[in-house]
């Protein structure tokens, strides 16, 4: 079985976010970058798999210039058994796609995982998109896999329960909530990082793709107002406020 994963390069939940040029551009300076946390916990869920017994060939991918390979050599230094970069700036998630998508044209991949949404847009549409240009089934914020034979078994949380999907290959699924059952991604080991740096890095140049959409401003969201203390004896000021000041009731 051979896996295609792709990896988000995005900055650390930590980092404190700014904006440049009239708040057009996000601005990079002294952000920490990472693997998004459910592309990280996929992965690690396929290495739980792979652990088990069920033989996999690993792949991860990333779009990005070459600042994006630290972040993609650490999914090798983690436990993946390549990795491809397009060499390109992802202008949006229609670019973006597109180029994974080209990337499992010429790989012959059974799977490809995505993360539910990235951290830093939130978009959520990878997955639905690098499935519409290859024609494959998707499943979007799966909440489990696994795999039994020529066929895997997922689930969604849908509203008052789960929904237990079964598929066989190839399709496209992203990872949500629950897809691994450990809460922490693995952490690579000495031996993993040292092989990480002999493991295959390929870059490739980006195929045509125009972007639909574009920036046109960030702004950040408002403050919080500073909390008020109420004495719980006082429940009329305390109706009052949330009636009038916080238009909760």
């Amino acid at each position: 079985m051979k896996a295609l994963i792709c990896i988000g390069h995005v900055p650390d939940t930590t980092s404190k976010i700014k904006f440049t040029d009239s708040n057009t551009k996000f601005d990079t300076t002294d952000i920490k970058y990472v693997i998004g946390p459910y592309e990280e916990l996929a992965l690690t869920r396929l290495l739980d798999l792979k652990d088990a017994g069920i033989e996999m060939h690993i792949t991860a991918v990333t779009v990005g210039p070459v600042d994006t390979e630290p972040t993609i050599r650490k999914a090798l230094a983690m436990g993946a058994d390549n990795a491809i970069r397009i060499n390109a700036e992802p202008t949006d998630d229609l670019f973006t796609a597109k180029q994974i998508a080209e990337v499992y044209k010429n790989g012959d991949f059974d799977v490809i995982i995505t993360g539910k949404e990235s951290i830093d847009y939130n978009g959520s549409q990878m997955e639905g998109m690098i499935a519409e240009f290859l024609g494959l089934p998707s499943i979007s914020g799966a909440s489990k896999f696994e795999i039994e034979g020529d066929k895997a078994k997922l689930e969604q949380e849908i509203e008052g329960g789960n929904l237990v999907l079964e598929t066989s290959f190839p399709f496209v699924v992203s990872a949500g909530k629950g897809f691994c059952p450990e809460p922490e991604p693995r952490i690579p080991n000495m031996r993993g990082i040292m092989m990480a740096r002999k493991k295959p890095l390929q870059v490739t140049e980006p195929v045509a793709q125009d972007a639909v959409t574009e920036v046109t401003q960030f702004y950040l969201p408002e403050a919080k107002p500073a909390c008020k203390i109420v004495n719980p004896d006082n429940v009329e000021e305390l109706v009052r406020l949330l009636h009038e000041e916080a238009k909760v009731i």
